[in-house]
């Protein structure tokens, strides 16, 4: 019997880009390679010219610029619309805005294919949020411009997707609210991670050292610096927590826009010694980071669900966030972490309330693995995607 066969569609390309997005396809493919013949169609970004394969997931570069957002989209599925006569395969999942171009030149022939739209942080929920943080940047107005642009395509692809996937509940009420799509036509599949990569670890004097942290104790972030994130928070948060615990070190991984800003508002509030931007940290250092933290400060404004946190928490760190969007499902307030209204004080008080106390931190980490290991491993997501395929296939054949 052959193999069911599945095209993914991500701008992308996932075995070079580390976000959550591209985390989710690797690991759903390498769970599932036994069961699918998995491929996966990106843009030709970070130099990604030739074929690959990764833990059994094939990728396939399609042609497209490797300038910024969101010329590399419109590119990529310019390409992806050429391709329909060359792209087989049994079933097509698009994440967020990078199928559409395939999936127009389909409906143009009428080709009735199973497709699956899967939306991780809705884009127009995104849009509105980053509009009510008031002032903006000419250059985040425009952003945000193009951001809301994106989010009819997203809403257009999943009107005209055979299914509806998306990671949390409050993503799904966000689809049905902002893009009027029916709940018999959505599945809640929450992203995973793997916890024999995020663990907790004793090694942590050589993780430390590189960074000069020391005795320090260490409050860590991990994401893109762009404003949803809400590192301004953080900062002012760590004005009032460096007066009480003078050395505490903020860890800072990840890069994106708003870096610059972020080290000048650093510089202005005196926090030099404070502060240490890691960049992008390699995939093969980042569980030791994470496990060889004390603190995780996850300040984000909107978040689909926030595969940090479940990294984090696998890690056996403790976690402070704002309960806001998908981050109040992905937390067990007052059992793994503490979830807060999103304000700086709060944010500052939390945090302080678990640098101070070990065995909480010790009590929530033990639980906060606990809570990851019984809920949320990519073999748990994997298995409810290939439920979601066959169920997509076997629509499309009814249908006929």
């Amino acid at each position: 019997m052959n193999k069911l066969s599945l095209a993914v569609f991500n701008t992308q390309p996932p075995h070079l880009y580390f976000g959550g997005v591209e985390r989710r396809i690797l690991e759903t493919g390498k769970c599932l390679s036994r069961e699918l013949d998995f491929s996966v169609y990106s843009g030709t970004k970070a130099g990604f010219r030739e074929p690959a394969s990764v833990d059994g997931v094939k990728i396939f570069p399609c042609q497209s610029t490797d300038r910024i957002f969101p010329l590399d989209n419109w590119t990529f599925n310019r390409t992806l619309s050429k391709m329909t006569e060359n792209i087989k395969a049994d079933v097509y999942e698009a994440h967020t805005a990078s199928g559409y171009g395939f999936q127009r030149t389909l409906r143009k022939r009428g080709l009735q294919t199973p497709i699956i739209q899967t939306i991780h942080g809705v884009l127009a929920d995104e849009a509105e949020k980053q509009s009510q943080q008031g002032a903006m940047s000419m250059r985040d107005r425009i952003a945000n411009y193009f951001m809301k642009r994106l989010a009819q395509v997203e809403a257009e692809a999943a009107w005209n997707a055979t299914l509806v996937v998306t990671i949390s509940k409050y993503s799904q009420k966000k689809i049905q609210d902002l893009y009027h799509i029916e709940p018999r036509k959505i599945r809640i599949a929450p992203n995973g991670v793997d916890p024999e990569r995020f663990k907790p670890r004793e090694d942590c004097e050589k993780v430390r050292r590189p960074f000069d942290a020391g005795g320090k104790q260490i409050v860590l972030f991990v994401g893109r610096l762009i404003p949803r994130k809400g590192l301004g928070y953080l900062v002012q948060a760590a004005k009032r927590i460096v007066k009480e615990r003078s050395e505490t070190l903020f860890a800072i991984a990840g890069d994106g826009p708003l870096k610059k800003q972020l080290i000048s508002d650093v510089a202005l509030a005196s926090l030099n010694r404070n502060f240490a931007f890691l960049g992008d940290v390699s995939e093969a250092n980042l569980p030791a980071i994470y496990a060889c933290s004390n603190v995780f400060a996850f300040p984000s404004i909107q978040e689909g669900q926030g595969i940090a946190l479940l990294e984090a928490q696998a890690s056996g760190v403790p976690v402070v966030a704002f309960s806001i969007s998908g981050v109040a499902e992905t937390v067990m307030h007052g059992e793994t972490g503490l979830l807060l209204e999103p304000d700086s004080n709060a944010l500052a008080e939390g945090i302080l309330r678990l640098l101070a106390d070990s065995t909480l931190r010790q009590k929530m980490g033990v639980k906060a693995r606990q809570f990851v290991l019984e809920r949320h491993t990519w073999d748990t997501c994997a298995q409810k995607m290939l439920s979601v395929y066959r169920e997509a296939l076997d629509t499309c054949r009814f249908r006929h």
